[in-house]
């Protein structure tokens, strides 16, 4: 009889698939990462093809399998994270007749505004989900009052990972992470809200089953088998999103504990025994399990700034990193570290994508403060990286009020690969943070939860003592009091620019 020791996490990102092959206790002994296209058909559009996800997502496992060289059969099972807020309606016939409209999709932010002026309060008191174009209910307002034909012919309308769990498994079921991110699934009662239904114009029907994160799915075809390289019978645990996998993966799971994630997008995160919700709506709350929710607040704009700062200004280092076989972002990274913390008094506001927490507000705009003459393209670079933290800070602010001060800090997501950007976390929050050995936190917590379901681990918590650590960055206290000083200014620009946010916004809708 063959030894079982590896499980694999499957993380279905933003924009792309990624499965770790994991031993029991942590250490990642293959990974394998497929991406996918993001689509724009109109100006605020986001969409991406399911089908596309679905092979990416055969592919990342089958590909970490092949680099692995272990024998199938030696894997105890799959656990599957996913980015939430997805939305694809399907037919009669199980297919789906739109996209998947992704988180970062606004088409819907004339409808969320009404909704957030109406009966959002409300809405958000017993679904824990803030009021923004990011979400499913949002996204099905907009379907409802445009009569997107998908829409009007759907049968059910599901997430991503949904579709890819009724593609393999012929069920239609949710975790309730995933259904918490809807807009429309109650957090105290864990079952599907009537009014936020009523107000889409849907169904409880046409939508699927919430189900634990424990829940096991088995019995792949010999096809799918094959395509994926593993035992038809191996087990698939439905698992969560990708946020509490996150905290899960990285040990950020006891009060205090809390979890920073930066990848397309970021988070700070933590989590709680109960429920917490309030009329300011500044952090979403999300049922896990029924035991354990986790709150916090995501930005859009998180490595996708570092992304934009390289093809606007990074034309040099992406022709020298081609021709060198470097890396650009390597090279841009060199150019900030030269630079003084604070940037010589150069703020950015990273809204280049919107902004959800704390500010719920599709129409903020990014913005450079503070350009003078003796700034260069390192002082903006850098000032980018900051601002990135600046914002997850002030979202950290927020989560305190509710939850209590931060006692630990984690550090997961890609950028966790740049030692400058963990420094720059550590002094501006003015804590030490924690490191993993691996960044791919969602898909541990992912194999995790597989484990717990078919108790080959004693409990939830009990990861804290299979997460390999890596290092520590210490905050360094002038740089903190530098950081301190500039986030006054920071904290205040948002309120300061917002009307004039807005009206550009506009203007742009119409170019």
């Amino acid at each position: 009889m063959t030894t079982k020791n590896y499980v694999i996490g499957l993380d279905i990102g933003t924009t792309s698939a990624k499965a770790v092959l994991f031993e029991r206790n942590g250490l990642v002994v293959a990974e394998n990462e497929n991406a996918y296209p993001v689509y724009h058909p109109n100006p605020s559009w986001v969409e991406q093809d399911p089908y596309e996800i679905e092979q990416a997502a055969i592919a990342a496992i089958s590909g970490t399998i092949e680099k692995s060289g272990i024998n199938k059969n030696e894997i105890i099972c799959v656990g599957i994270s996913s980015a939430m807020h997805s939305l694809i309606c399907m037919n009669n016939q199980h297919e789906p007749i739109s996209p998947s409209i992704t988180w970062a999709d606004g088409r819907s932010a004339t409808q969320a505004n009404h909704i957030k002026e109406t009966v959002g309060e409300r809405i958000y008191l017993k679904t824990g989900t803030p009021i923004h174009p990011m979400s499913p209910l949002s996204k099905l307002m907009w379907m409802k009052e445009t009569n997107y034909q998908p829409y009007l012919k759907a049968a059910k309308f599901i997430s991503i990972k949904e579709f890819l769990i009724y593609r393999w498994f012929d069920q239609y079921i949710v975790d309730y992470a995933i259904a918490s991110a809807s807009g429309f699934f109650n957090i105290h009662t864990f079952e599907w809200e009537e009014e936020a239904l009523a107000l889409v114009g849907i169904t409880k029907e046409q939508l699927s089953e919430p189900v634990p994160p424990t829940t096991i799915c088995q019995g792949l075809t010999s096809t799918l088998a094959e395509k994926f390289q593993l035992p038809d019978d191996l087990p698939f645990v439905i698992g969560s999103s990708d946020g509490p996998l996150a905290n899960m993966g990285i040990g950020a799971i006891e009060p205090g504990d809390v979890a920073i994630t930066i990848g397309t997008s970021g988070a700070i995160r933590q989590m709680t025994s109960k429920p917490q919700t309030d009329s300011l709506q500044e952090v979403f709350c999300y049922g896990v399990t029924k035991e354990l929710w986790i709150m916090g607040g995501p930005t859009n704009n998180g490595g996708i700034v570092f992304q934009w700062l390289k093809n606007v200004l990074g034309e040099v280092e992406i022709q020298q990193a081609f021709d060198s076989g470097g890396n650009a972002y390597d090279l841009l990274t060199t150019l900030a570290q030269n630079v003084n913390p604070g940037s010589e008094g150069l703020l950015f506001l990273p809204f280049l994508n919107g902004e959800r927490a704390p500010y719920w507000d599709a129409d903020a705009r990014g913005s450079y403060i503070g350009l003078t003459l003796t700034h260069q393209k390192p002082h903006m670079i850098r000032a980018g990286l900051e601002g990135v933290i600046y914002s997850l800070f002030s979202i950290g602010e927020t989560l305190e009020r509710l939850a209590g001060k931060p006692v630990n800090l984690f550090a997961s997501g890609g950028f966790a690969r740049s030692s400058l950007w963990l420094q720059i976390l550590s002094d501006i929050f003015g804590q030490e943070i924690q490191v993993p050995v691996s960044h791919q936190s969602s898909a541990w917590g992912a194999a995790w939860f597989g484990l717990y379901a078919l108790n080959e681990v004693p409990s939830l918590a009990a990861i804290k003592d299979s997460i390999p650590m890596n290092q520590t960055y210490k905050p360094n206290s002038v740089n903190h009091n530098t950081y301190s000083e500039l986030y006054k200014v920071y904290r205040e620009l948002y309120s300061s620019l917002k009307p004039h946010f807005s009206t550009l916004a506009s203007i742009q809708r119409n170019v």
